[in-house]
């Protein structure tokens, strides 16, 4: 088996390859990445990417047809991918999350790829009521990135069928410890504050709920994707994958770091302004779907882990919101320092996109 894993140099790629790599240890495993965050290592004993068998170097916005060629799976996590990227790039997210993914979709279909996994989001159901939403639920994507995943996961739905499985993976909130770990999360977030100042500010009133699961988790569920079961009724599935039991808001997130993390300040600002994103999210169905391929983690862990990672880093960084550990920050160091665009497209585009000169092997 042939998998093609983009945005395989993020948050979650590195998490995602080691996982295909023990579950299909004779695949050939490629990886295609713009390279944005390939320095943002963290606590990594080896390079991620040696797990691999081909890394290509290159944008989804571009990607060569040829890159598809005998490939028989694609999971596909590239993307700008979170709400304050989304924000400032709201142009290029539709760009790259909506426009690329079903770019490469039509190409993959054309090229004979026999499974499309897509990393959607919660975030399509927007702002909740009090009832936890389920698949069928009304779709109101509050962000560019959540419009994003809803648009892509609509044309994907048109293009499913004829030997053609694809499978929308409604991911929750990603948290915990990764060989490229990012800070921008809410739980991640909450951790390092407690390390770098010993205190947690929650700037909201602390009601917001969030569903989360462990990147680690969210390798499992894409494995489960690569080997579900297709029949004609499932050909196109979109299913919310996380737990019923990691619905949390958000006080009950920064309590739970502060019980790990002894004499840790925690302040709620109780006038903030009713927070839009809120919602809680049913997982029944991924649970009677994938049984053997559920979210491992607890949450007392995810905080145990990312505690002694950053205790072993030496991490101190209380101004680490305006480090290389925020995804937006090191997209803006990239444009100040002229290496990428306005568009987000490496200055030098010959070396990023040549297709035949941008491919490392691993032998």
């Amino acid at each position: 088996m042939k998998i093609l894993i983009t945005g395989n140099m993020g948050y979650v790629g590195p998490g995602v390859v080691s996982q295909l790599r023990a579950a299909f240890p004779d695949s050939i495993l490629i990886g295609y990445d713009m390279a944005y965050f390939a320095t943002c290592l963290t606590n990594a004993d080896v390079l991620p990417e040696s797990k691999l068998d081909v890394q290509l170097m290159g944008d989804v916005r571009e990607m060569p047809a040829e890159v598809l060629e005998g490939v028989d799976v694609v999971v596909h996590l590239a993307a700008i991918s979170n709400d304050p990227m989304g924000n400032q790039y709201e142009d290029i997210t539709m760009e790259v999350n909506y426009k690329s993914s079903l770019r490469i979709a039509r190409l993959a279909k054309r090229a004979g790829v026999r499974a499309f996994i897509f990393a959607s989001s919660c975030s399509v159901y927007g702002a909740g009521q009090d009832d936890a939403k389920a698949e069928g639920a009304l779709l109101n994507p509050l962000t560019a990135y959540a419009r994003s995943k809803e648009s892509t996961e609509k044309a994907l739905k048109q293009i499913a069928g004829d030997g053609f499985t694809v499978t929308c993976l409604r991911f929750a909130t990603a948290c915990g410890m990764s060989p490229r770990l990012r800070l921008d999360l809410v739980l991640n977030d909450f951790v390092a504050s407690a390390v770098a100042s010993g205190k947690i500010t929650i700037l909201s009133d602390g009601s917001p709920w969030r569903p989360l699961i462990h990147v680690r988790d969210m390798a499992r569920a894409i494995e489960w994707a690569i080997g579900r079961p297709s029949i004609e009724e499932t050909e196109f599935l979109a299913v919310n994958a996380g737990s019923n039991e990691w619905n949390y808001q958000i006080k009950d997130l920064a309590e739970a770091v502060a019980a790990v993390i002894p004499g840790i300040a925690l302040s709620i600002n109780k006038d903030a302004a009713p927070d839009k994103r809120s919602y809680r999210v049913n997982f029944d169905l991924f649970k009677s779907l994938a049984p053997n391929h559920q979210p491992l983690y607890l949450l007392h862990q995810t905080v145990v882990d990312l505690y002694e990672a950053l205790v072993a880093m030496g991490f101190k960084n209380a101004d680490f919101r305006d480090s290389r550990l925020m995804r937006l920050k090191v997209l803006t160091d990239l444009q100040n320092s002229k290496l990428v665009n306005s568009d987000l497209r490496w200055s030098d585009r010959s070396s990023k996109t040549e297709f035949s000169h941008s491919v490392i092997h691993n032998i």
